[in-house]
């Protein structure tokens, strides 16, 4: 199952399906019920099917642990900024992006240093919301799509019931991946469309 998901979602087009209406509720949303026992009763059987009586069930589903990530794919290149909240405003961190992203980080370097302020938020992983790393950490989750030398990472998550999905747009510059934009697909932000001036 999770082969055929993976084969599936390297086609670009399915993951731009993926991201809108209902496909993208269920790529990271809840699975949907399982049918009841009811339905596989043999026709001649009379009996009413049986009604569970038991409370609804407090606790999500288990999800199937998610697949190892590859050191030097592109969900290697953007985990660390869900590890160290603002990851993505430190200049060392510069060798991981190209433009336009890295115009922009650049300039908000320029004005931070000038003393003008601040051009970006502090954590645009996290789509700006209020950080809590245990919520994250229990509802993070991540896809890729390659296409050639291009790729997209969705992370999706959520905090305070608010669901947040983010699209990490990369290209493969001398062997390597590096970021080019990062996304809000629910903020409807682009990181390239800040003016840092």
């Amino acid at each position: 199952m999770l082969r055929r998901l993976v084969l599936a979602l390297s086609i670009p087009s399915m993951l731009v399906a993926g991201l809108n209406g209902a496909s993208a509720q269920g790529l990271f949303g809840s699975p949907p019920p399982n049918a009841s026992s009811g339905d596989n009763a043999p026709a001649d059987d009379k009996s009413p099917p049986a009604v569970d009586k038991s409370p609804p069930a407090t606790t999500p589903p288990e999800t199937k642990p998610a697949a190892p990530v590859l050191p030097g794919s592109p969900t290697a290149v953007v985990k660390p900024f869900y590890e160290h909240l603002g990851l993505e405003l430190d200049p060392a961190q510069r060798k991981n992006f190209i433009d336009p992203a890295k115009s922009v980080l650049d300039k908000s370097d320029a004005l931070r240093a000038s003393g003008q302020g601040e051009c970006l938020d502090p954590n645009m992983a996290l789509d700006n919301a209020d950080y809590d790393k245990l919520a994250i950490d229990g509802s993070l989750r991540t896809i890729e799509a390659v296409n050639g030398d291009e790729a997209k990472v969705v992370v999706a998550f959520v905090v305070e019931g608010h669901q947040h999905r983010l699209e990490w747009k990369l290209k493969k510059i001398g062997g390597a991946w590096k970021i080019s934009d990062l996304l809000s697909v629910t903020g409807e932000w682009a990181l390239s469309q800040y003016q840092c001036e």
